[in-house]
């Protein structure tokens, strides 16, 4: 499809080339890429994540209570890519995904990584989020920086701005610092299952509030410079018993590469026994399968 605006977000096939993508991402600071997803991949995913959707506590203590009042009335599934391993191959390394990684992060790592991989089911009634900045969580990085983030949010069913669908504030990235967004100035990223908002961790953006009456499933997918802490623990989330049944490209993206800055003039991070790490889990080190 040729790019669409709407609401000033533009919206783009998953067929589009990743220069197109990229530069809607970089004007507006958020993308609508229709059928990122098909049908079998979205089915799959839903499948196989359904009994721990199943299990999920909507009213689970958090770790402090901000992070519980983001999350109210939702089932929280993480470390998706040790339970979906159609996510883990499907998804988590989807080549436009990555070509956008490439522009966006690549310049300033060796390798980017994954940093969140969650499944969040919003319930009926779960209120708007405030808005925020994804990056804001590496608040202790030097301004002015590079782009730390690239995030995306995924529809596993229709998301809708009765459901409470992802609102986006096109060109925040590039506010000054202490401008703030105003709720007329939202957009809400409304779109079929398959779809995904991709927007730059800069980007001003919340959950919007649920008024509908069923669940609003969706995927919380973003990626990270290779050198910075990431927000979920990947090497918990998916421990090597896991990982080493996955493709090398997967085992990479979550982290088990080594961070190898050497010839850019820095050193190295990541390494186990003077190693890479992804190279034991391809000959089969102890706790994981090697690669199927």
């Amino acid at each position: 499809m040729s790019p669409v605006r709407e609401g000033r977000i533009q919206r783009v096939g998953a067929d589009a080339p990743a220069g197109q993508v990229l530069e809607a991402l970089q004007e507006d600071g958020a993308v609508i890429v229709h059928d990122l997803l098909s049908g079998d991949v979205v089915a799959a995913i839903n499948g196989e994540v359904q009994p721990f959707v199943d299990a999920a506590d909507p009213d689970m203590r958090h770790l402090n209570p901000g992070v519980q009042l983001f999350h109210a009335q939702t089932r929280h599934v993480s470390g998706l890519a040790g339970k979906s391993a159609t996510f883990a191959t499907e998804v988590m390394v989807h080549p436009l995904l990555l070509a956008l990684c490439d522009s966006i992060l690549g310049p300033s790592c060796a390798r980017y990584q994954l940093n969140l991989a969650h499944l969040l089911e919003r319930l009926p009634g779960a209120g708007a989020q405030f808005w925020h900045q994804d990056e804001i969580v590496w608040n202790l990085v030097p301004e002015p920086h590079p782009e730390l983030q690239l995030a995306s949010v995924i529809a596993l069913v229709d998301f809708s701005a009765e459901n409470g669908a992802t609102r986006v504030f096109p060109g925040s990235h590039r506010w000054e610092a202490g401008r703030y967004p105003r709720d007329d100035e939202a957009v809400a990223a409304e779109m079929p299952a398959g779809s995904a908002v991709v927007y730059l961790g800069s980007a001003f953006h919340r959950g919007g509030p649920h008024v509908g009456t069923e669940p609003r499933r969706g995927v919380h997918l973003s990626y990270t410079l290779g050198w910075l802490r990431t927000e979920e623990n990947n090497y918990l989330a998916v421990p090597p018993e896991v990982a080493g049944r996955l493709p090398r490209e997967c085992q990479e993206v979550l982290g088990y590469a080594v961070h190898d800055a050497i010839e850019r003039g820095g050193g190295y991070l990541g390494m186990l026994d003077l190693r890479d790490p992804v190279e034991l889990l391809q000959a089969g080190w102890p706790g994981s399968a090697g690669a199927d």
